[in-house]
């Protein structure tokens, strides 16, 4: 509560009298009080009964009368203060108008039917009108709009990427040329000097392709985000007849030629297997569940001149952009947060070839995503100073050492951050899973980081509406020496088994509704182990069968 001018509060202290008998004595207990009290009258009677050894059998009178005291008082107090406020009133000491105007600015701003109506947002609004206009014979124009921004981006990075690798080539003839000379007219510090040279000159390059990139795609959202909000307005009138001209605005721009090698592709991408199962004790869930061999990107990649497919899959992907059906994926990252090495830098190139206009930028969301891990930092820090986090999984404390002496900003093993998308092929959110090296051993268990992460990842579907969920099978993304047939089907085996578990735990997070689930192998592994993995997934999930009726005669 605010302060009235000219009031000066102030403190008095009252002496708190208590008597009770024990025996023939009669005790008195005194205690000076500094009103108003500040502290809890619980903790106040017990230390009382604490300090000066009061019998027990006195404990209930002795909180009754402190709890009287103190009310009175403090009611007392109030009495006089007000008394003292009213007189001040009638002498003019206080201005009566200004008296009046507090009171209404107090009231306003804490009575709710008062309170000012919240103020429409841009994204929510652009939201509802592009949710509209997908679902309106509109949607062709619009993806045709996103297919020509996209080409031009893509064309774009095309002429960086043959700038750069002019630049690598020029610059590599150059060394050789240094190399050469070593030795003879040429020092270790000449050489050190060049290659300082070369290495600014391609920042500098990198930096002035970014900015472009990023201007570029800035524009591109503003003009897209005014069109389709002047396309929308122009619909609501009915009168308009330039709306069908707008809407007719180049109707095949996606239908063209497919390029050489693109059937081929996606046939090879193709090589999936579909099974329909039920999960629960008496209510059972029907869930699909898919196992698809492809490159993790294949499900973010665009294509500039694709099959048939290709528009369906941006159509059905922008349909359902603000639904109750979104697509996610997960993503195999290491413990930084950032896109600069890895599957995380190929990803964010795939991002940037194509403008969001719904969402911040992938740098954008990673920079939030970084504030966040530093604050989570800082909490466990505070915790850990309490108490000592307990090891968990048989870790020893020199273990739980590192992960206390690890770098703030940096994510453990299987906790995981989220971005989210709108300029992606067949995905609306990235889940970026943690991982560390143990995942390429073949003794894992059930309690693994990376087990555990799935588990909290599927449970974000269920309260966030994600009903499409791809996870790598084999916690990996590409295949390497170690990975034997035995070691890909105790994996496969592990992971199904967890997944079926987390699906069982569904039903209760989101009342049991059916989801898709597409288990993921790296393309590089074989059809004769494709078709292991395919017929070990009935062996452990309760897939469906055929019924054939047939009539008798």
């Amino acid at each position: 509560m605010k302060k009235n001018k000219g009031k000066v509060n102030t403190t008095t202290e009252k002496e708190f009298v208590f008597r009770f008998r024990a025996g023939r004595n009669v005790c008195v207990l005194k205690v000076p009080l500094q009103f108003p009290v500040q502290e809890n009258v619980s903790d106040l009677h017990g230390r009382l009964m604490l300090l000066h050894k009061i019998p027990c059998f006195v404990e209930n009178e002795l909180k009754s009368t402190l709890s009287t005291f103190i009310e009175s008082e403090t009611i007392q107090d109030y009495d006089r203060e007000a008394e003292l406020a009213l007189q001040r009133l009638t002498t003019g000491e206080v201005d009566i108008n200004q008296l009046t105007n507090t009171w209404a600015k107090a009231y306003s701003e804490t009575t709710l039917e008062h309170a000012r109506p919240e103020e429409p947002c841009w994204d929510e609004d652009f939201a509802d009108v592009y949710h509209e206009l997908i679902h309106s014979p509109a949607s062709d124009t619009l993806l045709n709009l996103e297919h020509n921004y996209f080409v031009s981006v893509s064309e774009l990075i095309s002429e960086r990427d043959m700038e750069l690798n002019k630049l690598q080539e020029r610059q590599a003839a150059e060394m050789d040329k240094v190399m050469q000379e070593l030795g003879k007219t040429m020092t270790d510090q000449d050489v050190n000097a060049v290659a300082s040279q070369h290495f600014d000159a391609q920042q500098v390059l990198e930096n002035k392709w970014a900015n472009e990139l990023k201007q570029v795609t800035h524009i591109q959202k503003q003009e897209y985000q005014e069109w389709v909000i002047k396309l929308h307005q122009d619909m609501q009138n009915p009168n308009n007849s330039t709306i069908n001209e707008e809407i007719k605005v180049q109707p095949s721009q996606l239908t063209v030629e497919s390029e050489p090698g693109a059937r081929l592709y996606e046939e090879h991408r193709q090589l999936e297997e579909s099974f329909t199962i039920h999960l629960g004790a008496q209510l059972k869930t029907m869930h699909n569940l898919r196992l698809v061999r492809a490159d993790v990107l294949d499900f973010c990649k665009h294509r500039r001149h694709g099959s048939s497919g290709t528009k369906l899959r941006r159509l059905q992907t922008a349909l359902s952009l603000y639904s109750s059906s979104l697509c996610g994926l997960v993503l195999l990252v290491d413990n930084r947060v950032n896109s600069y090495s890895g599957i995380k830098r190929d990803f964010a190139t795939v991002s940037k070839e194509c403008t969001d206009f719904h969402f911040p930028r992938l740098e954008e969301q990673l920079e939030v995503v970084q504030q966040v891990v530093l604050y989570a930092w800082a909490q466990r820090s505070s915790k850990h100073k309490v108490q000592p986090e307990v090891p968990r999984n048989g870790t020893n404390s020199e273990d739980k050492n590192k992960h206390l002496e690890r770098n703030p900003s940096n994510i453990l093993p299987g906790e995981f951050y989220i971005s989210r998308h709108s300029n992606l092929s067949e995905v609306h959110i990235v889940f970026h899973l943690c991982v560390d090296d143990n995942v390429r051993s073949g003794n894992i268990t059930a309690r693994d980081p990376a087990i555990m992460g799935l588990r909290n990842i599927l449970k974000v579907c269920c309260t966030h509406d994600i009903t499409t969920i791809t996870i790598p099978l084999l916690l990996v993304h590409d295949m390497s020496e170690e990975m034997t047939i035995p070691w890909c089907l105790k994996r496969a085996e592990l992971v199904f088994k967890c997944v079926k578990g987390f699906m069982m735990e569904m039903a209760s997070w989101d009342g049991g509704i059916s989801r898709t689930v597409q288990f993921l192998v790296p393309q590089s592994i074989s059809e004769e182990m494709f078709y292991q993995l395919s017929n070990m997934l009935p062996q452990i999930f309760r897939v469906s069968s055929t019924l054939t009726l047939t009539s008798k005669r």
